[in-house]
């Protein structure tokens, strides 16, 4: 269990993909993101979506993401930020997506 405390530190913002581009130099099949956070900036993400993503319906795409973890270094790129799916059939990863658009930068609580 985990207090409210604990929880607040995670920083959880909505923003927009502006690029997604393949990640052949990724261990696991992933797709390299560039998302708009707004008032945040732009952050760079690895994710491993693409058993149920299509790199063609990401651009314009709102996702749900950490944004204050450190940034890792995964092969030749630096991911800094964590994007949030749920894990559905076979563990394959689905975005977690707000029901409605919302203004970039935007925290999730």
């Amino acid at each position: 269990m985990i207090n409210w405390e604990d929880f607040e530190k995670v920083d959880m913002r909505v923003g927009t993909i502006i690029e997604a581009l393949d990640f052949p130099e990724a261990r696991r099949p992933a797709y390299k993101l560039t998302i708009d956070f707004g008032e945040l900036g732009i952050k760079k993400s690895s994710a491993q979506i693409t058993q149920r993503h299509r790199l063609s319906e990401l651009k314009g795409m709102q996702v749900i993401a950490v944004v204050n973890f450190p940034p890792k270094q995964i092969g030749p790129f630096m991911s800094e930020c964590l994007v949030m799916g749920v894990y559905a059939e076979n563990k394959e990863v689905v975005l977690i997506q707000p029901s409605q658009n919302c203004p970039n930068g935007s925290k999730i609580g």
